[in-house]
């Protein structure tokens, strides 16, 4: 087990998923469920294992993305194309023609992802039997542990991209066209069932004729897939097959399936009980002819027994060490003087295991007992397997001589198996991740066509905003030069009136002060416009302008008027009128005030009546 298998944070965040959402990951390969999460991790920002699994209590739905990360839901139809022709040319039809026509035919696809290779077992299997059959006869299992791709799986609604790769008279007949889309034909698509199934912890389908698992068993380790394929074992036929992914290899596990054609990773059962007779039968096989070659050549068996490769020793039925080879005496430091010692007395005895247990059992049983990749410690460091086998040494049927036992050191093999496992898993794990790589880089391609059409979506979204500002602006040009006609044509209307105006709004401060106002304080616009009329120093007493003002902007009043006492600009006292009326008709609230001088008013109401006057003489 590497350092990063032994990482606690780890190794808690694994216990976390496995307790709180069902998924075992522990069986995962380590490297590459690390890899996938530390890539999650990082986009989030996140340093350590710890702070993700803290993350993950904070935001449930953060399961879905971390799931959709790990698992890989890559798929197409077809893929692989020169293993479904031989499915499609050698396997179905050869399981076919071996089933009755009444009998059922059941195929399993573990690990589905989005549906695309149980669809294509459909069409390679109804190509050959035919739609009607197909319908009564077929039943296609598809499982997956994705509740995501499981939904997408149910829908069989493919894109034009998705199907690119089914040949053309397939997608006309097995496919059809709603909108922009292709859906799988609905009378078909029956036979295919979609449920959720877990490879570790649920049972699997049984009494199968094809297993499809293709690119599943990479992701997990040796001893995970070792009891996923005796599952999958146990669901197959006699006469059933195996289709696994370009990736797998099954070299660990040869003792359960054997390669029909192990270029396109095809397998068909081993049927265990017919090898265990047969290895039985060798074995008695063997014995009868050793006893015969032993009873003819007594002389030059004792001399080929001595020089034997392998360490042996022959013990009676009293239990005395009675025979013991060269290499006996070489691994075991065995001497001619414990030559008919009983053999309990010696360390062999029950070091490096325990054989007078093993040599009874030997006897009763009346058969050879092999035990395999026994240890045996040389020293703190160093250590020793050997291969035993106990044999009873029978003169009739009834009565026993005694017992062999030989020591086969294997020590050499079992470092070099483990080399090989060594070296077959790092293949494996560099293997994956050439997959997986290519398959990100196919999902990273996918994600950049994807961003390039928004992208063209957004330049055309861009391109109309840009064409309505522009008539926005039209617009808004059309409307400043009618503002700028109207307020020429309001400040002609003030200029044009003979009497004082200033409008100011609810805080008091002037907007307007027109050209009779100036004549009458002294004061220009510019040096008014936005002050507060109670902040003015001019002849007119504003502070008991405080309170109708306010009355007015409160509507409380709608018109009131006054007249004061007040000095113009010219430092003589006049008669002030002012009238206060509120601001009506705008959003912007504020009040009018009209003054002027009322001397100044009769004079000129004194001179209109004289002109009428004289024009009525």
């Amino acid at each position: 087990m590497t350092s990063a298998e032994r990482d606690p944070e780890f190794e808690n965040l694994l216990i976390y998923l496995r307790q709180n959402r069902g998924f075992d990951f522990t069986g995962y390969k380590r490297s590459t469920v690390m890899r996938r999460v530390s890539k999650r991790m990082q986009s989030l920002t996140i340093e350590n294992f710890e702070g993700y699994l803290d993350y993950l209590e904070v935001y449930p739905e953060e399961f879905n993305y971390l799931f959709n990360i790990i698992l890989i839901n890559v798929t197409t139809f077809f893929r692989d194309s020169s293993a479904w022709e031989y499915i499609g040319e050698q396997i179905l039809p050869n399981l076919i023609k071996n089933k009755k026509t009444s009998e059922q035919i059941r195929i399993w696809s573990a690990g589905c992802a989005s549906g695309e290779e149980a669809y294509t077992l459909a069409m390679l299997t109804g190509e050959i039997l035919g739609v009607e059959e197909f319908r009564q006869r077929v039943k296609i299992y598809a499982t997956d542990v994705d509740e995501d791709a499981l939904k997408h799986a149910r829908l069989a609604l493919y894109s034009a991209k998705d199907i690119q790769t089914v040949p053309d008279e397939l997608r006309q007949k097995y496919f059809e066209i709603v909108g922009n889309h292709y859906v799988f034909r609905q009378d078909l698509r029956r036979s295919v069932i979609f449920g959720r199934h877990d490879l570790l912890q649920d049972a699997p389908i049984s009494r199968l004729d094809l297993l499809v698992s293709r690119n599943t068993l990479m992701y997990f380790n040796s001893e995970t897939q070792g009891r996923i394929l005796a599952r999958f074992h146990f669901a197959l036929n006699d006469n059933g097959y195996l289709f696994l992914g370009k990736a797998e290899m099954l070299l660990m596990h040869s003792n359960l399936f054997i390669p029909l054609e192990l270029k396109n990773r095809i397998f068909t059962k081993v049927s265990s009980v017919n090898i265990r007779d047969r290895l039985l039968i060798m074995a008695n096989s063997v014995d009868e002819e050793s006893n015969s070659r032993f009873s003819r050549q007594f002389r030059l068996r004792e001399m080929g027994f001595d020089t034997a490769p392998i360490a042996q020793i022959v013990i009676d039925l009293s239990g005395i060490l009675v025979m013991m080879n060269e290499q006996a005496r070489t691994l075991f430091a065995l001497s001619p003087k414990d030559l008919a010692r009983p053999f309990q007395d010696l360390e062999l005895s029950y070091r490096p295991i325990e054989l007078r247990s093993l040599i009874e059992r030997a006897y009763t049983e009346r058969r050879p007992l092999n035990l395999t990749n026994v240890e045996r410690y040389l020293s703190n460091t160093e250590m020793q397997y050997l291969d035993v086998r106990i044999t009873p040494l029978e003169e009739t049927s009834t009565n026993f001589l005694g017992v062999s036992i030989a020591f086969h050191d294997v020590t050499r093999y079992i470092k070099l198996q483990e080399a090989l496992q060594r070296s077959q898993q790092e293949l494996e794990t560099t293997n994956e991740e050439l997959q997986s790589t290519n398959e990100e880089l196919e999902t990273t391609n996918e994600e950049l066509q994807s961003t390039n059409e928004e992208l063209e979506t957004m330049n055309e979204e861009l391109q109309s905003t840009n064409e309505e500002l522009q008539t926005i602006n039209n617009e808004l040009s059309d409307r400043t030069a009618e503002l700028n006609r109207t307020n020429i044509f309001l400040i002609s209307i003030l200029r044009s009136l003979q009497t004082g105006i200033v409008v100011i709004d609810s805080s008091f401060n002037i907007s307007i002060w027109n050209y009779m106002v100036e004549d009458l304080w002294g004061l220009r616009i510019d040096e008014v416009l936005g002050q507060s009329i109670f902040s003015l120093d001019i002849g007119l007493p504003v502070e008991q302008l405080r309170s109708p003002i306010r009355d007015s902007l409160a509507a409380k009043k709608q018109f009131q008027e006054m007249i004061l006492d007040a000095t113009n600009r010219r430092g003589r006292q006049i008669k002030c009128y002012l009238a206060i009326t509120p601001l009506l008709g705008i959003e912007m609230q504020g009040a009018v005030l009209m003054m002027a001088d009322v001397e100044k008013v009769k004079s000129m109401i004194s001179t209109q009546e004289m002109e009428e006057r004289q024009q009525q003489d």
